[in-house]
């Protein structure tokens, strides 16, 4: 990995958390309507795969969903505005966390059910292919929705059509409390790309540059027609399903275990960052997340006659 490589994946990994945890301390002061799922643990899986796609590619998004706008370079004050609810956020405060979206970074938005950006996310890569423009989309979904129909009916038709589009499983093990590893009998979810034809792989989610270099290579594959590819990313998130679930139902020695794993902490015990480079990003981004805190503050709700503004087709 060269240095000035390390420099941009620690900045936005650390933007990513940063973000989380002023998430985190907003719905704690009763500031924030509704629930967020933070991104806290994964940030190596959205760091590292939005780097290896263009501009113009699309991304579906989960109910996870920040760090994947935050890698794709997202603007920090409107996202922090649509999680309190304000007229200046990227839908003027109707989505919230888990239907935030960012269409001018190609975002088609995050979606609260499970599972369901997936038959989007094919559609956005068939829309590519019918009108050769070139775009890849990256969908990205959790280990719980491999379990859905909209997994299989969605890798289905992209391999059967050879669709530019790569699947990206964010494996954290847990869906809400469900351990994956008690509800599936073979645990390598890559290996479910077999029955469809195409490549699966199973890699160190927490590891950037190899989450980088094996996307990079799968959206190469997808772009010159080599059709889609499935990534399982091993990753663990270190708190619970929502900001309001303590997490219980893990082992105490499993979240210890993975916290040794932290994709930061990786990062910079790589030694290609010196201390005084880390510090210094990190007062980078705290600048740029104190200033999206007061943004999202200081805005104003939307007026009660939007209501029903971009709701309805015209």
């Amino acid at each position: 990995m060269q240095k000035g490589q390390a420099e941009e994946f620690y900045r936005v990994m650390y933007r990513i958390r940063r973000f989380e945890q002023e998430t985190f301390e907003f719905y704690k002061k009763g500031l924030m309507p509704g629930l967020a799922h933070l991104y806290l643990g994964q940030e190596a899986v959205a760091a590292g795969v939005c780097a290896s796609l263009d501009k113009r590619d699309f991304i579906g998004s989960t109910h996870r969903g920040h760090g994947h706008l935050i890698a794709r370079g997202a603007n920090l004050d409107r996202m922090m505005a649509e999680l309190l609810g304000k007229a200046t956020g990227y839908s003027k405060g109707k989505g919230g966390s888990m239907h935030i979206m960012a269409i001018d970074k190609g975002i088609l938005g995050a979606n609260g059910i499970v599972g369901g950006e997936l038959p989007i996310a094919v559609g956005a890569a068939y829309a590519s292919k019918y009108k050769g423009t070139g775009e890849v989309t990256a969908a990205f979904f959790g280990d719980g929705a491999t379990n859905e129909g909209t997994f299989h009916e969605s890798v289905n038709l992209a391999a059967a059509w050879d669709l530019p589009i790569i699947f990206v499983i964010e494996n954290n093990l847990y869906g809400i409390s469900v351990d994956i590893r008690r509800v599936v009998k073979e645990q390598k979810l890559s290996l479910r790309a077999v029955g469809y034809g195409i490549e699966g792989i199973t890699i160190d989610g927490n590891d950037v540059h190899l989450v980088y270099e094996t996307a990079k290579k799968a959206v190469d594959k997808a772009r010159n027609g080599g059709g889609p590819t499935l990534i399982e990313c091993l990753t663990y998130r270190s708190q619970g399903h929502h900001v309001g679930d303590p997490g219980e139902y893990r082992p105490a020695e499993e979240v210890e275990e993975w916290k040794k794993r932290d994709p930061l902490l990786r990062l910079e015990h790589e030694g290609l960052l010196s201390d005084e480079e880390i510090d210094a990003i990190k007062r980078e981004v705290d600048s740029e997340i104190a200033n999206a805190c007061r943004f999202a503050q200081d805005s104003p709700y939307a007026d009660v006659s939007e209501a029903y503004t971009d709701v309805f087709v015209n």
